[in-house]
C-alpha cells in the first residue's frame, strides 16, 4: 500500500486539461480537490497565460490550481507560477529545475519499460507527489491510454496519483489495484478535447466514491 493512504482513506480527484469556466464550475461542484490547466502548446487541451489567468481567478479557494509544463521556459513558467497552487512537471526537468520556483511541485513519472520508480522517488525527494501516467513515444501525456497498475511499487517513499487513461468505468478498479493518494482524469471525462461532460464527471466521482467505501 502506498505512502499516506489506507485501505478506507479517501482518494483525491484531480481534473485536468480544463478550459471553460463552465467545466471548472462542474468540477467543483462534483468535488473535485484539484484543477489541471496544460501550459504546454503541442496539447489540444493548452491554454495560453492569458487563458490561465481568467481560468484560475475562477477556481474557488480550497480548490488546488496545478500548472502542467513539459520542458519549457523558465520564464513561462515563472509568469504562470502567479495564478497557480501546484506546479507539474511532465517533461525531462530535473530536481533542480522543479525545485527553482518557490512553489510546491509534482513530478510526472511516463511509465515506460525498465523505469525504476523508487531511484525516480529518491531523485525527486522534494516533490509532493509522483504522478504515474502511461508511456507512449513522442507524447508526454494525454494518451488516453492505461498502464499495468501491477508495475507500481508498492510502499513508494512518495505519494502515487494515479493518470493514464482513468474512466468512470476502470477507475474503481484501478483504486482497488494500486491505492493511489489521488487519480487524474482528462479525456475519461470528456465529450471531445477540452470540453469536459458532467455527467462523465459525475459518474467518475460516483465509481472513486464507491471504490472507497467498498461498495462497488
Amino acid at each position: 500500500m502506498h505512502a499516506i493512504q489506507s485501505s478506507r482513506a479517501r482518494t483525491r480527484v484531480k481534473i485536468c486539461g480544463l478550459t471553460r469556466e463552465t467545466d471548472i464550475d462542474a468540477a467543483v461542484a462534483f468535488g473535485a480537490d484539484a484543477l489541471g490547466f496544460v501550459l504546454w502548446p503541442g496539447s489540444r487541451r493548452a491554454v495560453d497565460e492569458a487563458r490561465l489567468a481568467r481560468l484560475a481567478a475562477h477556481v474557488p479557494a480550497f480548490v488546488t490550481r496545478v500548472g502542467l509544463f513539459v520542458d519549457q521556459d523558465r520564464e513561462l513558467i515563472e509568469r504562470c507560477a502567479r495564478h497557480l497552487d501546484l506546479l507539474q512537471f511532465h517533461g525531462t526537468e530535473p530536481p533542480a529545475f522543479c525545485e527553482a520556483f518557490g512553489r510546491p511541485w509534482i513530478k510526472a513519472l511516463r511509465m515506460r519499460d525498465g523505469l525504476d520508480v523508487p531511484a525516480a522517488a529518491t531523485a525527486y525527494a522534494s516533490a509532493q507527489a509522483l504522478l504515474l501516467d502511461a508511456y507512449r513515444p513522442g507524447v508526454p501525456g494525454g494518451t488516453g491510454e492505461t498502464f499495468d497498475w501491477s508495475r507500481i511499487p508498492a510502499n513508494l517513499a512518495k505519494p502515487v496519483i494515479l493518470a493514464g487513461g482513468l474512466t468512470p468505468d476502470n477507475v474503481a478498479a484501478a483504486i482497488d489495484a494500486v491505492h493511489p493518494f489521488a487519480v487524474d482524469v482528462s479525456g475519461g471525462v470528456e465529450a471531445a478535447p477540452g470540453r469536459k461532460d458532467p455527467r462523465r464527471i459525475a459518474a467518475f466521482f460516483s465509481a472513486v466514491r464507491d471504490a472507497d467505501r467498498g461498495t462497488r
